[in-house]
């Protein structure tokens, strides 16, 4: 099918342009109906001489009135190539011109609409096998894609958009043939099937896979052999889990391998704290300068779990200030979490430029640090390692505190302070510039990652404002975010909720919510997310698969209805679910919970073996078949308590209940005994003898 969409494009980038484009430019008159819309990336676009349109209904039935071609051009806030496209395309009077003539314009903000990004993400990668953003497609009126592409020059866009109008003003049945069998490859990518037969999940080749996995590892600098970088969380936290539960020493080392030299590398902010979102090297040096909250959310997670495994004291330092940033940055004043800060801020004269804010040159540190210059330029690397482009450096480091103290004969504690000091001092220094422009809506999925991502910091250093965090961004999502019927809104922004809500948004606050009840033991965040996963059966699930589908029956048709299943930067929105009914099940003694999360496991359990890292974090439910998964039931007046000692303990295959007083759950019932508390420690409804002290507890784990 590939080779037909490459000959059909060819022969559209072939066909002659008749239209005259001087006719085209004698009207300038344009209605940009973005200036209504609330996203940030939109907004961005609203005073573009395109007659741009928001996706709506109103858009899709003027598309079909009018019988016009549409132009659906995607992105977001901080991407840096959207805002290339802008400048040299949307924002010319010349290509406004040529599309206002003939087309139907739309943009949309992919993380507003996932769901018609994906529709058309998956065109364009069946059309040119490949993908990304900006993403510029061309529809038919009714919306079903003929052509696209990513970034174009504007002379390039000029020319292809005009041929692309001409064949549908000459001969508009091949477009419609065209859009027919690209509507049937799309529907045909996301497919899952109903697995009917045995999958041996206790002897699954998961050992076998990781070997072949490993073939791609990066020796030097920690994650794949490649470049540009990312750094795939959700893949590091089950590799973790894997070589810790397993004793595989040499894959806990690349783990670690790659914690340190994400964390020593440019693309952690070593001034501010906090994730870029990828390098666009294999040494981790050079960002992509934009932060998005759902990488920095994953990543605390993912330190903070590391720092249990490790109790290396640097991966405390990353999640301090990685929170700090959130905090600082992030954070609206009712507990909500903003989306990304831009890649690009205006420089000295004034123009948008990649990195402008967060890079330095060497003269300015020198004059900033003084006497302490030497030391820094050793311990950040000022040096042909450490510099970028144009006389720019981007911090990097390449040894350990240990090493530089040495070098140095200095203490590590007066290392600490210094480290304190510049930090403090190149912030203020740095915040003197123009910042980044900042997306401000609120997404309920990056927040539901972001809210497990304090939850495990705070199992991990026990420190109270990282819970109070929590708990304020819970109450948000519950008070804000969720509709009167039981659904979700997918974003808020000025004090408004819109958009229904996605899979995204219920698996991942639901994966919060029980994880947020296991270290207050506060019932009413458990029951919470039991009545989301119910209302996600009501309303995703799909009797024939076995999986959820992306968008609520409630939402209107797209081209397809597709299942989001293979695990990427962020888990997928199934998977994550899959896992949320495993936890539940036992939880709640839900045979359905468990067998829904047992069959969808099992769909997927083929393809996992021909791409293991695209299935990370379904291969970490399966290492819940692989071993004993323990429920431990803390009862009694010191139930908290204990739950935070145990908690405390890297043990990923465990789930918490809990109460000070009596309750009536399937795991709690029975269990109280007045003035006493209690630590039950059980699996598949076998239990050990209750003990009293929390080492005892996890003493009784190791030896089960």
């Amino acid at each position: 099918m590939r080779n037909l969409f490459t000959l059909v494009v060819l022969t559209l980038l072939l066909i002659s342009c008749n239209s005259s484009q001087k006719d085209i430019l004698e009207n300038h008159d344009y209605t940009n109906e973005l200036i209504k819309e609330t996203s940030p990336y939109l907004l961005q676009h609203a005073h573009n001489p395109v007659n741009w349109n928001a996706w709506n209904d109103v858009t899709l039935d003027k598309a079909k009135n009018e019988n016009k071609l549409m132009i659906i051009s995607i992105g977001y806030s901080a991407c840096h190539w959207c805002h290339v496209m802008e400048r040299e395309s949307f924002e010319d009077s010349t290509v406004a011109a040529v599309m206002n003539e003939n087309f139907i314009s739309v943009k949309v903000d992919r993380e507003e609409r996932p769901d018609v990004d994906q529709i058309y993400i998956n065109a364009v990668q069946l059309m040119t096998g490949s993908a990304g953003w900006p993403l510029n497609v061309i529809t038919l009126p009714d919306g079903r894609p003929v052509w696209g592409g990513t970034y174009f020059t504007k002379e390039n866009w000029i020319d292809a958009i005009s041929k692309m109008q001409d064949l549908y003003d000459k001969d508009p049945e091949k477009l419609i043939e065209f859009a027919a069998k690209l509507e049937e490859g799309i529907k045909g990518m996301d497919l899952v099937t109903l697995n009917t037969g045995d999958v041996d999940f206790a002897n699954y080749p998961t050992a076998t896979l990781i070997e072949n996995w490993s073939k791609n590892f990066d020796k030097s600098y920690g994650g794949y052999n490649r470049a540009p970088k990312f750094m795939m969380p959700n893949a590091n936290q089950f590799l973790l889990r894997y070589a810790f539960q397993n004793n595989e020493t040499e894959l806990l080392d690349h783990v670690m391998l790659t914690l340190d030299k994400m964390a020593y590398g440019g693309i952690y902010d070593h001034i501010g704290g906090g994730f870029s979102r990828y390098s666009t090297d294999s040494k981790w040096h050079i960002p992509h300068f934009e932060k998005m909250l759902y990488d920095n959310a994953q990543l605390v997670s993912l330190y903070s779990n590391a720092y249990l495994a490790t109790k290396n004291l640097h991966y405390k330092e990353i999640v301090d200030e990685s929170l700090a940033f959130i905090a600082r940055e992030m954070t609206n004043e009712e507990g909500a979490f903003y989306s990304s800060l831009d890649a690009d801020s205006d420089n000295k004269n004034g123009i948008l430029e990649e990195g402008a804010y967060y890079v330095f040159q060497k003269t300015e540190l020198e004059e900033l640090l003084t006497t302490d210059f030497e030391l820094f330029k050793e311990y950040y690397n000022i040096n042909s390692f450490g510099k970028w482009e144009e006389g720019k450096y981007v911090l990097i480091r390449d040894k350990s505190d240990f090493e530089v103290s040495e070098v140095f004969s200095i203490t590590n504690e007066d290392l600490q302070l210094k480290k304190t000091a510049w930090k403090s001092l190149l912030l203020a220094y740095r915040n003197k510039r123009a910042k980044p422009r900042l997306d401000d809506k609120t997404l309920t999925s990056w927040n539901g990652l972001m809210l497990k991502g304090y939850i495990d910091a705070y199992k991990a250093f026990q420190i109270d404002q990282y819970l109070e965090a929590a708990i304020k961004n819970a109450k948000f999502i519950d008070e804000k975010q969720s509709q009167p019927n039981g659904a979700l809104y997918h974003s808020y922004k000025n004090g408004k909720s819109t958009i229904n809500g996605y899979l995204e948004d219920y698996a991942s606050v639901i994966d919060a919510y029980i994880a947020l009840y296991e270290v207050t033991l506060d019932a009413q965040w458990i029951d919470k997310a039991k009545k989301l996963a119910d209302y996600t059966f009501t309303n995703f699930f799909d009797t024939e698969t076995g999986m959820f589908y992306f968008t609520s029956k409630e939402d209107a048709a797209l081209v397809t209805r597709s299942f989001e299943y293979r695990d990427n930067v962020i888990p997928a929105s199934n998977s994550i679910m899959a896992k949320n009914l495993f936890v539940l099940s036992h939880h709640y003694d839900n045979k359905k919970y468990a067998n829904t999360a047992h069959q969808m496991l099992k769909n997927v359990a083929s393809e996992i073996e021909q791409y293991p890292s695209g299935f990370a974090n379904w291969l970490d439910l399966l290492a819940n078949y692989q071993s004993k998964y323990f429920e431990v039931v803390i009862v009694g007046p010191d139930a908290k308590k204990l739950s935070k000692e145990v908690n405390n303990q890297y043990i990923p295959n465990k789930l918490i209940a809990g109460s000070t007083k009596e309750e009536n759950g399937p795991l709690l019932k029975l269990r109280f005994v007045e003035k006493e508390t209690l630590i039950y420690v059980c699996v598949n409804n076998t239990c050990k003898l209750p003990v009293s002290e929390s080492e005892e507890a996890i003493l009784t784990i190791s030896n089960f």
